[in-house]
């Protein structure tokens, strides 16, 4: 009876969504890499903000529909992770962040990737820790931040204003990162200690 359930969540509406996002990955990479000028730029924008969209409606959709799984409980992190990780990556590459803001990047970096064996461990103890109020803010400011860097530089005069905003936002993510950061890593500690 599973098995019966398991195949149409997996081809679910809100799942179809996640595998879309993880999909917009090698794109947004492609556009940067491949498309010189104003015209990558605005690509990548477009594929950034609407796989960031995806991952508003495909939680929206599931909790409305009442078709959550475990499939996009799995998938849905891994894909914000993978689109965070692939923009901060590329936008090095072309040097939008550059200087003392790669510190900034490697600081939301690190902690994707330290909540995410901080989450993997709690999950084999059956320990959930709730997102945060904090940490959606941060998500909201580093997916604003990202989307400002990645057009910044096509937008003519406005070239400027825009990536100096856009890597302001970035600090206030990673400051807010290291703060969010830190409930997980407590949580982590505390288990690890009792254990």
């Amino acid at each position: 009876m599973q098995r019966a359930e398991t195949r149409p969540l997996a081809l679910s509406i809100p799942n179809v969504l996640t595998y879309l996002r993880i999909a917009a990955v090698p794109a947004l990479a492609a556009c940067l890499y491949f498309f010189d000028g104003d015209f990558g730029r605005w690509s990548a924008f477009v594929v950034f903000v609407s796989a960031g969209l995806t991952d508003w409606l495909d939680g929206y959709l599931a909790r409305a529909w009442a078709q959550q799984s475990r499939l996009g409980r799995m998938l849905d992190p891994i894909a914000d992770k993978l689109l965070v990780g692939t923009a901060l990556l590329m936008l090095v590459h072309d040097q939008t962040i550059n200087g003392v803001s790669i510190w900034a990047a490697i600081i939301v970096l690190c902690r994707e990737i330290l909540v995410s064996g901080l989450r993997e461990y709690l999950a084999e103890l059956n320990v959930k820790v709730h997102v945060t109020l904090l940490a959606k803010w941060k998500t909201t400011v580093q997916m604003i931040a990202l989307a400002v860097l990645l057009l910044g530089p096509a937008t003519g005069e406005l070239a400027g204003p825009l990536t100096l905003t856009g890597l302001m936002l970035l600090w206030l993510a990673a400051l807010l990162t290291l703060w969010t950061g830190y409930d997980y890593l407590r949580a982590g500690v505390r288990h690890a200690m009792e254990g």
